[in-house]
């Protein structure tokens, strides 16, 4: 029995942030991973989707913009298969600097498959089959999550893709359907897309982005439509079945039924919890009815001495969260004071073009939580910088609260979105108002100026709108 202070099990942006923490404060620390360090995130998930949206870009560019730049040519040529493989050297990259984290902290490695086998102890099922009995007064519970799978619609990775086929897919398909218009559906659409890859997106809820506001989805929307990528919005799955040349997806929306045959079909709709294996009943951690973990704002579990952080406890399942919630519980395992993560303040960022960004409440959930709204938005068509980069469709969405001037939200579409939100998040975080953004000098010109603008159109005083 090999015994630690701690152990982590799942070495994904949530896990191994924990362990370093713990490891950075004397603790002798163990992480089990079961695959691969970084988990979906560096590996399959966030940062190689980033590579290849990149060269998307680059390549609708120049199929569709290069006239623009004065730049032509008789014949484009492109290698998707040399964007794949520059995927997966950047995320080979990342991993192996997570490999060095664990060795410059002291943290102990184990690849395997850990398993309860009481409240203070694993045992881990090493990939040769033999096994290992691990003991510690503190275990983290970060396994992350899988993709969602509906009988009939089993992934095969030729045919029917879940994510992790499709970002280590070699080749582009002809045609796909991608069922599900969230982050995941959303990023492939414009990557596929960008290629001359017919794509149709279906989404069961009434827009794309449905945890988004709906004037963002719909803005999204219009620059699918410019792409050629067919948004079915509002519109059911009855059936995916395989033919000889690829699937027949059966839709059944407001106008009735519609076939899309396509050469694959991408199914994004939703995540489960990675917990069948862990044998949690042996240490007694409860869970939802959705099967994520129970835990307090100190991500305790029901079982002391028993932590859950990341996509296992299904709080907001995003990397950065994850990791949030790592430093957190290190902080709580070695007795410091905590401060409550408010997920709704969190920044969201879906990576298509234009870009998505947001946090707090929609305009919608803002109005039916009672506050007296007062909404502002400055368009990037205004903005210098944006029109200097050629993408400025899109603006900066921000809503205030009247009475007490409170940040409740914003909504940015356009270009860098992701970038611009920090300045929002570490103002709410801090007690700060829209007065405060609006009278910080901003770099000209900037990206960010539309956010200083949009805070003056708060209340009525913009200069360039």
């Amino acid at each position: 029995m090999k015994k630690f202070d701690a152990i982590v099990i799942g070495g994904g942006p949530g896990g191994y942030v924990c362990a370093i923490k713990m490891a950075q404060s004397g603790k002798k620390v163990a992480l089990v991973e079961r695959e691969y360090l970084g988990g979906i995130c560096l590996n399959v998930g966030c940062i190689p989707s980033k590579a290849l949206l990149r060269n998307a870009d680059l390549v609708y560019t120049m199929r569709e913009h290069a006239d623009d730049y004065g730049i032509s040519f008789d014949n484009l040529v492109t290698d998707y298969e040399a964007a794949f493989k520059r995927s997966r050297q950047i995320s080979q990259r990342q991993t192996k600097g997570v490999s060095f984290l664990m060795k410059k902290n002291g943290i102990e490695v184990i690849f395997g498959k850990a398993a309860f086998s009481g409240v203070h102890t694993l045992t881990v099922q090493m990939p040769g089959g033999e096994t290992e009995d691990l003991e510690a007064d503190d275990i983290v519970i970060a396994t992350g999550s899988h993709a969602m799978v509906i009988p009939g619609w089993e992934p095969d990775g030729e045919k029917i893709f879940d994510f992790k086929q499709a970002i280590l897919a070699e080749k582009l398909p002809e045609s796909a359907v991608i069922i599900g218009g969230g982050a995941i559906g959303v990023e492939f659409a414009m990557i596929w897309s960008s290629y001359g890859v017919k794509v149709d997106i279906v989404e069961m809820l009434p827009h794309i982005l449905p945890n988004e506001d709906l004037e963002a989805a719909n803005e999204l929307a219009k620059a699918f439509k410019k792409r050629g990528v067919k948004v079915h919005a509002g519109t059911k799955v009855k059936s995916v079945v395989k033919t000889e040349s690829g699937t027949q997806v059966l839709l059944e929306g407001a106008e009735g039924e519609e076939t899309l045959e396509a050469q694959v079909t991408l199914v994004a709709i939703g995540f489960r919890p990675n917990t069948a294996e862990l044998a949690l009943e042996k240490a007694g951690v409860e869970v939802d009815k959705r099967g994520y973990v129970t835990i307090d704002s100190a991500m305790r579990t029901t079982t002391a001495g028993i932590w859950a952080i990341g996509d296992v406890t299904g709080k907001l399942l995003l990397a950065h969260v994850a990791s949030a919630m790592g430093k957190l519980c290190a902080k709580a395992i070695l007795g410091e004071a905590t401060i409550a993560i408010d997920y709704r303040m969190i920044a969201r960022a879906v990576y298509s073009n234009p870009q998505v960004a947001s946090f707090g409440y929609t305009e919608t959930q803002a109005s039916e939580a009672g506050f007296e709204l007062k909404v502002a938005k400055f368009p990037f068509q205004a903005n210098g910088k944006a029109l200097g980069l050629n993408e400025y469709s899109g603006y900066v969405k921000l809503i205030a609260d009247t009475k007490t001037k409170k940040i409740l939200g914003a909504s940015i579409v356009g270009p860098d979105a992701s970038e611009l939100l920090p300045e929002l998040t570490l103002a709410v975080s801090h007690g700060l108002d829209f007065d405060a953004i609006a009278e910080n000098i901003h770099a000209h010109p900037t990206l960010g100026e539309a956010v200083m603008e949009a805070a003056e159109g708060v209340f009525g005083q913009a200069v360039h709108l």
